[in-house]
Order: structure tokens, then C-alpha cells, then sequence
């Protein structure tokens, strides 16, 4: 797909920010009216999919106008900056500074928040690469130094842990940019590519950051036209009682995201919920042991992770390893395990995927458990790691409570909530002892996973943590 221009050279519209992305909220403006600005100067901050995305100016100018407030909605193919005069009359880029957001260009121009119209949604869309970080490359105008890669930060980063010299890579992308894709294929056979030593082949890349494929699948009949839904009534607005001190916080960024996703979750799934506890005494002592072999830290979420994936394994509990297809009507179920894991963040709650999971052993799921939950909270994971589950597990316990009803993961259909592990009474052949006890929640969608199959794979859990040798091993060979 080719990248969207102005038909004026002084507008610069949003660019495409990634496969799939076609709104962002603007987050922050970094210029101001006014401003002098040189090429790939960051000109405003925007989110997108929990994605922190910086967007670069794609030549010198003076900024003439801003169409956007802070908070706002953006639609990619919309002006986003106005530049003053022509492109080559504006070369001086200014100094540094920390400019005042300029919140009255927007209302000068009839850009209010949500009055810009939809772009046509393109027929091809491309792959794009990872969209965190800042963006460069041939989008919207930008350009690279001759000889230099069109590449994103993430697929940078990607090129140097598999020993790529990226700028020797021919890329796929739009304008000629080097996708992730680009990265894997010259490290799967372009020793050319590499940076002075062989280059890793795919296979020998980490599970965690490959991305199965899609099955072909055969279109389903067009439904039957149904009645318009009525507009809801507006709600009335929320009154206190006169001089009550409160304070207004909006949802943006992430935790928009949030509540949106959460809102689909509660109007799509029919959630229920399973609970019980797991004896996780001899599981405790096992993980003990190979912490002091292993010289990590092991926690008791890389064995419960092991334990689903060995449940969702099996022939009998493979539909809780399914997302739904609403719009075609459709259950989809995943042969492989992309075991989401919720993390909690300074800026919300974000679910970064570990792909593969049935084919690592405890201590690699560990790793990899470390590896996105780190990265999530630092805002440096790719795009692509936050996309994919087919089934999720809440660690909840790590902070407080035993029992909870999570939501589920909306398109999958299970999600797992791990409680407080606790000393309580535990009764073994007949007598009483005192052992760990470990609270398990399961929340499944009821239109695809009926009660009794929920309860006896929460069951299989149980006794799976409780007999723990077994799960040391991938569940998949």
C-alpha cells in the first residue's frame, strides 16, 4: 500500500502507525504555533493499542497550525500539522524548548474532537512493523540518510539481537521500509545480511516473538438484514452536592483503552466462574530446588502457565483454547498456546503475549514471563507482543486476595486468576496438615464453554499443581 501525501505540501497528514492501526489519540503536542522545526523534530506524542508512539516531522517548516487538541481522537489520513509557506523556504530548525500545547489552532480550523470523517479504509493493507518508539522512515514524506534502513526503533532492535546489519537488509514495507518480516527472512537465510558473525536462523528465535499465520478461512454467508438498534437515551449528567470537593479525570491513553476493551468483553462473552484450590505444598519445595540449581528466581506463575497449557492440551479442553469470530459467527480453535499474562503497569493493565507457550519448559516461561512483563512496563514492548493471546492468566495473588472474578480477554473465551498463595489446613490420607494452599478462579464464556468442562479442566489444574514434576517439561515436544 502505498503511503498517503497531502495534495497540499505544506499539510502533513497522520501516517499509517502500524498494520491494523487507524486511530490514535493524541497524547501530547511537542511544538507549538510558530515554531520553527527541523526535519524529523518530534512533533507530537500519540497512543495507539497501548502503544507510546513519538511522530516526526518529514521536513523543516515553521508549524502554521496544530488540527488537534490534547485528548483527542486522530484518524490516520487526517491533517494532523500545517506548515507556513513552501518546504524549501523553511530549512532552519529552531532551538530547543518546551512549548505550551497549543489548544486554539484546532477551533480555528473546525477540527473538534470527533468531527473528522473516516478515511476509506484502504483494499491491502501491508505489514508495517512494530509501531513503539519513535517512527522514521518514508511515511507521510519522511526520508532516510542515504545508505540508512526505513525502519521503526522495535524492528532495529529485532535486527541487532539477531545480528543483522539492518541497513543491508531490502525491505518490504511501505516506501521501502524494513519490516520484522524483512528482519526473520534475512536471518533465516541471508548470511549477507549479517554483522560480521553467521546469522541466527528464524527457528532459533525466541517463541515469544513468532507470529503463527492465519488458517484460510472459508467465508461465511452474508446474515440476514436485521432492525436498526435505537439510539440509547442520553444519560443525564452526574450532579454533587454543592461545594463537594471532587476532581475530573478523563479516560485516555491507556486506560481508555481499558474501559473499551473491557465494555466489549461484558457486552459480547456470557461470563461464569470456577473456583477452587490447589494443594501446592510439594510444588513449593520443587520450586525451591530449582531456583537454587538454576541460580533464578522462580516464582510459582511459570508452573501454573506449564499446568494450563498441558489442560488446554488436551483433546477434551481444546475449546478453551479458542477465540471467537463474532461477525462471521464463528469459533476459532488455536493448536498452538499464546498464553497471555496481565501486568499491571504504571499506565494500566496490559496483557503482553507469550507465543508458544506449550513448547517451553518451566524455566524459559519464566524467562520469557520476565522478558514482556518488563518491557510492557517500560513502554518498549513491540506492538505485536501485545496481540494473539488465545487464553489468559491474572496474577493476582502477587499483590493481595484470594478468589476473584476476572474478566475475560475478549476474543478468547478463558481467563485464569492465580490467588494469594497461603498457609491453611490441608488434609492428605486421612490425617490434617498445614500446607500452601493456592486459590484458582477460572471465568469462561459460557456460549462456547459449558459449565462442566470448565469445572473439570479447572480440576486438571489442580491436580496437575499438585503432582509437579510432570510440568517441568514443555507440554508440547
Amino acid at each position: 500500500m502505498a503511503h498517503q501525501k497531502s495534495a497540499d505540501p505544506n499539510v502533513f497528514i497522520l501516517p499509517d502507525l502500524g498494520e491494523g492501526v487507524h486511530e490514535a489519540e493524541l497524547i501530547k503536542w511537542r511544538v507549538q504555533v510558530g515554531q520553527t522545526v527541523a526535519e524529523h523534530d518530534i512533533l507530537a506524542e500519540m497512543e495507539t493499542d497501548k502503544a507510546l508512539v513519538e511522530v516526526p516531522s518529514p521536513r523543516a517548516g515553521t508549524i502554521k497550525e496544530l488540527h488537534g487538541v490534547e485528548g483527542e481522537i486522530q484518524h490516520v489520513g487526517n491533517p494532523l500539522v500545517t506548515y507556513v509557506g513552501d518546504a524549501a523556504a523553511d530549512s532552519k530548525p529552531s532551538a530547543k524548548g518546551s512549548p505550551a500545547p497549543a489548544k486554539t489552532a484546532s477551533a480555528a480550523s473546525g477540527h473538534a474532537n470527533g468531527a473528522h470523517a473516516e478515511p476509506a479504509e484502504p483494499a491491502h493493507r501491508e505489514d508495517a512493523g512494530t509501531v513503539v518508539g519513535k517512527m522514521s522512515g518514508e511515511l507521510a514524506g519522511m526520508s532516510a540518510a542515504p545508505g540508512k534502513a526505513l525502519a521503526t526503533p522495535a524492528v532495529r532492535r529485532l535486527a541487532r539481537d539477531l545480528n543483522i546489519d539492518i541497513d543491508r537488509v531490502s525491505g518490504s514495507g511501505i516506501g521501502g521500509r524494513v519490516t520484522e518480516k524483512d528482519v526473520r527472512a534475512a536471518a533465516a537465510g541471508g548470511a549477507s545480511c549479517g554483522m560480521g558473525q553467521p546469522s541466527i536462523p528464524a527457528a532459533a528465535t525466541t517463541p515469544s516473538s513468532r507470529v503463527p499465520a492465519p488458517a484460510p478461512r472459508t467465508p461465511a454467508p452474508a446474515a440476514p438484514a436485521r432492525a436498526a438498534t435505537p439510539a440509547p437515551a442520553p444519560r443525564p449528567a452526574v450532579t454533587f452536592a454543592p461545594g463537594e470537593s471532587v476532581t475530573r479525570i478523563p479516560f485516555r491513553g491507556v486506560r481508555r483503552t481499558i474501559a473499551n476493551r473491557l465494555r466489549e468483553s461484558v457486552n459480547q462473552a456470557v461470563h461464569f466462574n470456577v473456583m477452587d484450590e490447589a494443594d501446592v505444598s510439594a510444588l513449593d519445595t520443587l520450586r525451591k530446588k530449582l531456583a537454587a540449581a538454576s541460580g533464578e528466581k522462580v516464582s510459582f506463575l511459570p508452573f501454573v502457565c506449564s499446568a494450563v497449557c498441558r489442560t488446554l492440551s488436551m483433546d477434551q479442553f481444546r475449546v478453551l483454547n479458542s477465540t471467537t469470530d463474532d461477525a462471521n459467527e464463528e469459533i476459532i480453535q488455536h493448536r498452538a498456546i499464546h498464553m497471555g499474562i496481565a501486568t499491571d503497569t504504571d499506565n494500566g493493565l496490559m496483557v503482553p503475549v507469550v507465543r508458544d507457550c506449550d513448547a517451553l519448559g518451566v524455566l524459559e516461561i519464566g524467562r520469557h514471563v520476565n522478558q514482556i512483563a518488563s518491557s510492557a512496563r517500560d513502554r518498549s514492548i513491540p506492538r505485536d507482543q501485545l496481540m494473539g493471546s488465545t487464553f489468559t492468566i491474572s496474577n493476582v495473588g502477587s499483590y493481595a486476595g484470594r478468589f476473584a472474578t476476572p474478566i475475560i480477554n475478549y476474543p478468547e473465551v478463558g481467563i485464569l486468576a492465580v490467588g494469594r498463595t497461603r498457609e491453611g489446613v490441608v488434609v492428605r490420607n486421612g490425617g490434617m496438615f498445614v500446607g500452601k494452599l493456592m486459590p484458582l478462579s477460572l471465568a469462561c464464556d459460557h456460549r462456547v464453554v459449558d459449565g462442566a468442562t470448565a469445572a473439570l479442566a479447572l480440576a486438571e489444574i489442580v491436580r496437575l499443581l499438585q503432582d509437579p514434576e510432570a510440568l517441568l517439561a514443555p507440554a508440547r515436544g
